[in-house]
């Protein structure tokens, strides 16, 4: 089966190998910080599922050099996308994004710069310092949605409507600014078609690219306790790679596909464990898609 990979585009806009540097910016969360909420949304790490990212006491520079030396033994001639992973990265004074942004982007290693963020916390002047920055350098902005359901969304503690990234996707597209939508499979409650409603939307919406993640069950979160208790059900293998090739078939042909799963922190992974095992999971989806 065949989809377009973020390899294969990245080969085709940078004309390189490109390697993603996660960042932890030193930002929190509208659910977090008591705006909407306290307790962050029901999944989410104590890191803002930035438990990738570099040390946020850190400058962006410092933890970019230090994401390459991590990759030094990968990478010898290419690229790097600065990724501002953790928490909301557009949940700041506008003075403050700036100088985050143009630290990464002034540097002539970064060719483009990813920012994960909630749809809800795109204000005018957000917007347009985005454009600005996109001027520079490719901007893409990473838009948590993971749910079409509002069933699901008050669940998981999403604490906006749909229309709220409808409206987001729509601002950033006006500017021209990448947008990729990230999407979690196995969400408790969700049926085989509700994530595929999910993914069809997406596709739909005018996003650019899509990550499908796999739920995992993380120690600290508020999802343990409910998987502890017996009333949550995590995927096995085959059903997630089942699903993926479903999910691929009802995207458009065009849409880069940023991410096929991902695998939670092991040490903190409460389930499903299968998924720890990298290898073997990227292994068997690659063999499955090439059987169609």
């Amino acid at each position: 089966m065949e989809y377009y990979s973020l390899n294969d585009y990245l080969k085709n806009t940078f004309g390189c190998k490109v390697y993603k540097i996660a960042i932890d910016a030193g930002f929190t969360c509208t659910v977090r910080d008591g705006t909407l909420d306290k307790r962050g949304c029901i999944f989410c790490s104590g890191r803002g599922s930035g438990d990738f990212a570099g040390r946020p006491g850190l400058s962006v520079s410092e933890q970019i050099d230090m994401g390459k030396d991590l990759l030094k033994d990968k990478i010898k001639d290419g690229k790097y996308i600065a990724y501002f992973q953790a928490f909301t990265n557009t949940y700041a004074p506008t003075d403050v994004l700036r100088e985050k942004y143009t630290e990464a982007v002034q540097r002539e290693d970064i060719c483009c710069i990813s920012i994960a963020t909630r749809p809800d916390c795109l204000p005018d002047d957000v917007l347009d310092l985005l454009s600005e920055i996109n001027e520079i350098k490719p901007v893409w902005v990473e838009l948590g949605l993971q749910t079409i359901h509002e069933r699901t969304a008050e669940y998981i503690r999403r604490h906006y409507p749909l229309h709220v990234y409808d409206k987001a996707v729509n601002a950033l597209r006006d500017r021209n600014i990448e947008v990729i939508t990230h999407v979690i499979l196995g969400l408790p409650g969700e049926t085989e078609k509700d994530m595929l409603e999910t993914v069809s939307y997406v596709g739909r919406s005018g996003a650019n690219g899509i990550k499908l993640q796999l739920l995992h069950i993380l120690k600290g979160t508020d999802l343990e306790k409910e998987y502890n208790k017996g009333n949550i059900k995590v995927l096995e293998l085959e059903e997630y790679v089942s699903l993926i090739k479903k999910c691929l078939q009802v995207l458009p042909k065009d849409m880069v596909i940023h991410r096929l799963t991902g695998d939670g922190s092991k040490k903190d992974l409460i389930a499903p464990l299968w998924s720890a095992d990298k290898k073997r999971v990227l292994n068997t989806l690659k063999r499955e898609l090439q059987n169609g």
